[in-house]
């Protein structure tokens, strides 16, 4: 009552004005807010941490997994670019035998295997290595194959399209990591802010119980 009259005062006293008097009442709210006896720690707590949240997991988290993502490309592309560099290709002719059947790999079939092939090479005549050559591929047949500046075969240099696989999977999994890590701090200060809330509970019953059952504590 005392809060109302003096509210009515302040109106009074600042003007009649439609302006003027949302402008003090927005003001009395907020003041109201803030004093509220019955909003404990925990609850400004809580409140905080909600925003807190939000912030990390509409901001922070999309922002951290495109850093992520802009690292990851880099680096993908000067490594596609090393092995550019580092492996040529040739067009070798299968002149092993391919084996009869080939071993599964992880309950799947494999994608190649190993076998001899010839090529020639300019200004060095035939040579021959062991490579591994798309499954299906027969004796006689023509296939490309990689090898490094060391003469080993390898596998072929990564594209943009492996560039850009890689570049999202690292952003999506920073993405995820940063959400899993806000929610489940949020999820540990909920449980610690509800402990706390109980605390606070048993404290303010203990002293009120005894007013409402007329005994003294």
């Amino acid at each position: 009552m005392r809060a109302r009259c003096r509210d009515s005062v302040i109106f009074a006293l600042l003007g009649s004005g439609d302006g003027e008097e949302v402008d003090v009442r927005n003001r009395v709210r907020s003041r109201r807010r803030r004093h509220n006896p019955l909003r404990r720690r925990s609850d400004v707590v809580e409140t905080w941490t909600a925003v807190a949240v939000a912030v990390l997991l509409f901001v922070c988290a999309p922002l951290a997994g495109a850093a992520a993502g802009l690292w990851a490309h880099d680096q993908a592309r000067t490594v596609a670019a090393a092995q550019r560099a580092d492996r040529h290709r040739v067009r070798a002719e299968v002149i092993g035998r391919p084996p009869a059947e080939l071993p599964s790999v992880e309950g799947s079939r494999p994608r190649s295997f190993l076998v001899a092939v010839r090529w020639t090479e300019p200004g060095k005549g035939p040579r021959t290595a062991t490579a591994a050559v798309p499954a299906g591929t027969g004796r006689g047949d023509v296939v490309d194959v990689w090898f490094d500046a060391q003469g080993r075969n390898v596998a072929q240099p990564a594209g943009e399209v492996a560039v850009w696989q890689h570049t999202l999977t690292v952003g999506a999994w920073t993405t995820g990591g940063v959400v899993g890590l806000v929610l489940l701090g949020s999820a540990v200060i909920r449980r610690v802010s509800l402990r706390h809330r109980l605390a606070e509970w048993e404290r303010d019953w203990a002293l009120t119980e005894p007013q409402w059952t007329r005994r003294r504590a």
